[in-house]
């Protein structure tokens, strides 16, 4: 189940093997024979691995994760990237994919808006238009 969990964890952060091996400072072998479970990390691993994905070790080891897979309509140019987790202060992470789609880049400021019955949007906004609104932290 491990190996289920980071395979849908990675594609859902929008990272590549060789992302996740930088990051963790492992070999690529071992996070390819981790995710089509021929062996498992140790626990120091599986804990930087959560770090990484931001979940519980808890979550990583015992619960099965899934993550919807990216679609898109071309016609139409609408997207789902995937699910994400919301963290302690209300923070997620936009999928890469979604980030190079949108040209999200650090520092971007995102307008957040709400409908009750429909849910909440994110929008990248221009900076002229970003100085007009008053932001809560």
């Amino acid at each position: 189940m491990i190996g289920m969990n980071l395979k849908a964890l990675r594609k859902a952060k929008g990272y590549s093997q060789e992302e996740v091996v930088e990051k963790i400072n492992v070999s690529r072998q071992s996070v390819a024979k981790w995710e089509n479970e021929e062996s498992i990390p140790d626990v120091i691993k599986c804990s930087e691995l959560a770090n990484l994905y931001e979940i519980s070790l808890d979550e990583l080891v015992h619960d099965k994760i899934s993550v919807e897979e990216e679609s898109t309509n071309s016609e139409d140019g609408k997207y789902v990237f995937g699910i994400v987790k919301v963290g302690e202060r209300g923070q997620i992470v936009i999928p890469k994919h979604a980030r190079d789609v949108f040209d999200i880049k650090p520092g971007d400021k995102l307008l957040v808006v709400g409908d009750i019955k429909r849910g909440l949007g994110i929008g990248k906004v221009s900076r002229s238009i970003a100085s007009d609104f008053v932001f809560e932290e």
